[in-house]
């Protein structure tokens, strides 16, 4: 990474378009997450630790930890900004081929750029791996997709539950609505299998996937965490429309335009690496402040 851990934090921003998306997802998972930015203020509000002289005993520990490559804080962030990156050029693909469905002269863009659902799905897909990856080298263990949903269903809360909580809105209700996971399921299972392995961020992550079938350990990952996400869909009554009432207070649109309000969230957010970082964080003050 090319920012020390004490940058990434005090570079987190206290409000954004970011940060108020995630707000508005506070009815999902009520509660949960806080807004916390700047390492020493992380530090105190993890730790408790309000004298300066443990602060900096804990940031100095926590570079120390974070630099040491073996320990896998580094490698967390790295997934957490991959799939982040390729956002753009995803959401912008997906734009484009609503351009074209729209406007007649741009048709022949459906023959270079993928259906936006088939772009929607790849997305989602592996944000979930790279959580996966992520989850495995925070923890030092190999991955395994059960034992992760079983983490994700008893101990994943704060940044890492709000995360989780905004993929399923972000990148699958609002694209692809109260469907996405049979939309997914179907992309993976036929055309998007090309698709997949054409995304920017595929080679990155096959290259952590232990099995030979890199789609189908994908295709695997997804279906575990497919009943995760419909309990969550479930019991907190989600829908395309109660996200998006949520969101009027700061994105202007007409309720017909669901589809360019998914892509511009895709383009316009970093809300996988905004919390990544504080899960990162977490977890490394909590090994550090043990340590000092």
């Amino acid at each position: 990474m090319g920012n020390s851990v004490i940058e990434l934090l005090d570079e987190l921003p206290s409000d954004n378009l970011t940060v108020k998306t995630l707000k508005a997802l506070d009815f999902v998972v009520p509660g949960e997450w806080d807004n916390v930015v700047g390492c020493d203020k992380t530090i105190s509000v993890i730790t408790g630790a309000n004298d300066a002289d443990t602060v900096m005993q804990i940031r100095n520990r926590m570079i120390e930890l974070y630099n040491d490559k073996d320990n896998g804080y580094q490698g967390a962030m790295w997934y957490y900004n991959l799939v982040e990156s390729a956002d753009g050029a995803l959401g912008a693909a997906a734009m484009a081929n609503k351009i074209g469905e729209k406007i007649g002269f741009l048709n022949f863009l459906n023959k270079i750029t993928p259906q936006a659902d088939t772009t929607q799905s790849i997305d989602l897909s592996l944000k979930i791996v790279a959580e996966l990856i992520a989850y495995s080298k925070l923890n030092g263990i190999q991955l395994n997709p059960g034992k992760f949903v079983s983490e994700l269903r008893e101990n994943y809360c704060g940044a890492s539950l709000m995360r989780m909580a905004a993929l399923v809105c972000i990148d699958g209700l609002l694209p692809l609505g109260p469907d996405f996971m049979q939309k997914v399921h179907a992309t993976l299972d036929s055309k998007g299998r090309n698709a997949l392995e054409k995304n920017p961020a595929f080679d990155a992550i096959a290259e952590s996937i232990p099995s030979d079938d890199k789609v189908g350990f994908i295709d695997s990952t997804f279906t575990a965490v497919s009943g995760w996400m419909d309990n969550l869909v479930s019991s907190a009554g989600l829908t395309p429309q109660s996200v998006l009432n949520h969101m009027h207070g700061f994105i202007e649109f007409s309720d017909d335009k669901l589809d360019f309000v998914a892509a511009f969230l895709d383009q316009a957010t970093n809300y996988f690496a905004h919390t990544g970082t504080q899960t990162v964080a977490r977890k490394l003050i909590l090994r550090a402040a043990e340590d000092v």
